[in-house]
């Protein structure tokens, strides 16, 4: 049985490189959760990341028992956002317990909303993760944005970030959205100068 990869299917979203660019995120599909807090220290930062992952795996296993079609689990990807934007994009390693979050797993269009409901009720019933019925299976549309590719740990994205910032102003365009952040590497098992991660962000023309 062939196994469908979405990374390599959207490689412009999912394999940029240390460039930044402009692309055209289309509309997609994700199981959600929202938070607020630091992940270093936020218990529902943690609490959200073990409903998200028991969960696509449900969804994956049933998709490829039912409809024999497997795919690779899409990586975590995080919204982060404050009620003062300007002041979160200008201090985004700083007054980290005021930054407001969405955890998010694409998932393919195979995932309808009544299988959703289905993998919850059985996640919930053997694993009963504490924040399982705040998560949420909806479409988000980002359209354009910049991005780049930072490599090395989550605490040194500043100047990763301050880059892409610069090229953004640079081209004439404006920022809008959330800042987006996908995170290709398992922190797991990849040493942390060698972490891969997508930097986002949402912009229009000026």
């Amino acid at each position: 049985m062939a196994k469908l990869d979405y990374k390599r299917e959207l490689k412009t979203l999912y394999g940029p490189s240390q460039k930044p660019v402009i692309i055209d995120v289309p509309d997609l599909q994700y199981l959600m959760i929202d938070g607020r807090g630091y992940p270093g220290t936020s218990q529902e930062y943690w609490d959200s990341i073990t409903a998200l992952y028991p969960l696509a795996y449900a969804l994956k296993f049933m998709i490829k028992k039912r409809q024999g079609v497997d795919y690779t689990v899409m990586p975590l990807q995080g919204l982060w956002w404050a009620d003062d934007m300007s002041y979160f994009r200008e201090n985004f390693l700083t007054g980290k317990d005021a930054w407001q979050w969405t955890s998010m797993i694409m998932q393919p269009d195979m995932v309808t909303a009544s299988l959703f409901s289905e993998a919850v009720a059985d996640v919930r019933k053997k694993k009963a993760p504490v924040s399982i019925d705040k998560v949420r299976l909806e479409r988000y549309s980002e359209g354009m944005a910049a991005q780049i590719l930072h490599i090395g740990p989550y605490s040194a994205e500043g100047p990763t970030i301050e880059k892409l910032h610069a090229f953004i102003e640079d081209i004439g365009y404006i920022k809008t959205g959330k800042h987006h952040e996908i995170y290709l590497s398992d922190p797991r098992k990849a040493a942390a100068e060698k972490l891969k991660t997508v930097i986002r962000q949402p912009v229009a023309k000026g």
